[in-house]
């Protein structure tokens, strides 16, 4: 099965609201077993415009990652993070060795 990845790119408006959006998709996170691979860390712009923040989750699978963002506790983290960032957010699917 392949894994997927949450890619996220993010500019962050309320630093302080953002961190409640943080601790609320922590139990989801935990939920769905999301192993954050890059969080916010410095970035080399090779083309277009980036945002400030860039996170990339991975996830068992798809349905794992689909799951996870769909669930409850993402919805309401969802919620905080649409009142204090602007984001893209995408669902890739790895491949298999």
């Amino acid at each position: 099965m392949a894994k997927a990845y949450w890619i996220a790119s993010v500019e962050v408006k309320d630093p302080e609201r953002y961190k409640d959006y943080v601790s609320t998709a922590r139990p989801a996170f935990e939920r769905f077993g999301a192993n954050f691979l890059a969080r916010g860390g410095a970035i080399d712009v090779l083309e277009g415009e980036p945002r400030a923040r860039n996170v990339v989750i991975e996830f068992a699978s798809m349905e794992d990652a689909r799951n996870c963002y769909n669930s409850e506790e993402y919805q309401a983290a969802k919620a905080i993070r649409q009142s204090c960032a602007e984001a893209t957010m995408l669902l890739v699917e790895g491949h298999e060795p």
